[in-house]
């Protein structure tokens, strides 16, 4: 049997992984000293007035003003994030026939937003189209930039390699690569779903066990456990659009039939409306039924208590969520288990957006 090679931690590794502590902690808390960040931290005073000067020094964090707390000796001073110190450029590539662009500050909040028409493009064409409009929004940043964060429908494996995007028939497109050496620009490159978890625990407030279903040109699932990101051993967990539940149902994009994705994807679910619309709360229903039969082993697996459904509001609408949550609760429902929440998300039509933003602070500020 082999020995483990043992990696040892260099000195700028460990640099590197306490100014991502510390920022993270002025990040969620702007009334902090840096006698605060000692204790919070549990680095030294000394090691910690290193560490702000340096990220002072990049912009990142301000004095924000002195504590009004009365005690001996001098006021403490208070550090501030600077959330205007770069731009973060975002792309969503799953919303239903159009990509969506934005530059978003330090915090998620808009600078900039563009909608771009695929009319119906795939292949090198929608490729194309991402790409020129990354180029766009690089052009129209006015401050540094971050770096750039995507979210795209299809199975991404580590090196930001879309494997498979059957939607937009792509297959082993390198899109990290492409996108970084156009932009020259640090570019992450995640799945759609993913990323829109993780806006779920950044931006919303989401707890550490999530999993957060994404209705979208496809179907997807974005899973937390312990608030880390559960990617999967073939970069495809979450995968849940392409999945069986109607042996007799349609042909999918994927090649199967009676796919998830062809009874609650939004293309699939609005042609249904439009053809009966006399019957859109049973067509509803009847989704939402079938997205809890697929939910339902996963939430009985891991013992998960929160769902977040996101979507168009007209899709993601009280019939659709009430059968899913029937569905889930019927086929888990135990006397240890705590009562299922299962809510549409709060982040409307930019939780893509907000997660791409979300993954760029992660592997650029270490910020979680």
């Amino acid at each position: 049997m082999q020995t483990p090679i043992r990696r040892k931690l260099r000195p700028e590794d460990a640099r590197r992984s306490n100014l991502a502590l510390v920022l993270q902690a002025i990040y969620n808390d702007p009334q902090l000293s840096r006698a605060d960040l000692a204790r919070t931290t549990g680095l030294t005073k000394v090691t910690v007035s290193d560490l702000v000067a340096e990220l002072i020094g990049t912009g990142l964090v301000h004095e924000s003003g002195t504590s009004g707390v009365s005690r001996p000796g001098k006021p403490s001073t208070l550090l501030g994030f600077n959330a205007s110190a770069r731009d973060i450029l975002a792309l969503d590539l799953a919303a239903p026939d159009q990509l969506r662009g934005a530059i978003l500050s330090l915090r998620g909040e808009p600078v900039l937003t563009r909608v771009r028409a695929l009319d119906g493009a795939v292949g090198a064409e929608a490729l194309a189209a991402a790409r020129e409009l990354a180029r766009e929004l690089a052009t129209a940043s006015t401050r540094p930039i971050l770096g750039l964060g995507v979210g795209t429908p299809g199975t991404v494996n580590a090196e930001g390699t879309v494997l498979a995007a059957p939607n937009l028939h792509w297959h082993d497109v390198p899109l990290q690569q492409l996108l970084a050496a156009d932009l020259g620009l640090p570019v992450r490159v995640e799945n759609d779903a993913n990323v829109a978890v993780l806006a779920e625990r950044r931006f919303a407030g989401g707890p550490d066990d999530l999993v957060r279903v994404q209705l979208s040109r496809g179907v997807g699932a974005g899973l937390l456990v312990g608030g880390h990101l559960v990617r999967g051993a073939a970069s495809d967990a979450g995968e849940i659009g392409h999945v069986v539940i109607d042996e007799s149902g349609e042909r999918c994009s994927c090649g199967k039939t009676g796919c998830l994705e062809t009874w609650t994807s939004v293309p699939a679910l609005t042609a249904r409306i439009a053809a009966d619309p006399s019957h859109r709360e049973e067509l509803l229903a009847e989704a939402g039924h079938r997205l809890g039969l697929a939910l339902a082993p996963v939430v009985g697996m891991l013992g998960l208590a929160h769902v977040v459904i996101g979507g168009p509001a007209d899709i993601v609408d009280t019939p659709l969520l009430d059968a899913v949550r029937t569905c889930v609760a019927d086929r888990t429902r135990s006397e240890f288990r705590p009562e299922l929440e299962l809510i549409p998300s709060s982040l409307g039509e930019d939780a893509v957006l907000l997660g791409a933003a979300a993954l760029v602070l992660l592997n650029q500020l270490g910020v979680a």
